[in-house]
């Protein structure tokens, strides 16, 4: 398994993610239920944005991630101001 951090940025004060987060949700929920998902969350300095982390299977790439993260609601609703996705080595795994 390949994982992917995803990092979301947006202002804390959004109308669009307040509006879209319902369906935000329901897709990360479709993505544990796939076994996709390794957690979630926005951040909590009142900066905003968020921090996902994914695994894909062998031989997924940054670019496979980015085509699954696109169909997020967040995504297509132009709710994120910008979206940086990194291959991630979980060294000391405790993500089993």
């Amino acid at each position: 398994m390949n994982t992917f951090v995803i990092l979301y940025h947006y202002a804390p004060d959004s109308q669009k993610i307040l509006e879209i987060r319902p369906q935000h949700r329901e897709f990360l929920k479709a993505l544990k239920d796939e076994g996709k998902l390794i957690g979630s969350g926005p951040f909590t300095d009142g900066q905003g944005g968020a921090l996902i982390v994914i695994r894909l299977p062998e031989p997924a790439t940054a670019e496979d991630a980015a085509e699954l993260m696109d169909r997020d609601p967040f995504h297509t609703g132009g709710a994120i101001s910008a979206r940086t996705i990194h291959s991630w080595d979980p060294v000391l795994n405790v993500f089993n």
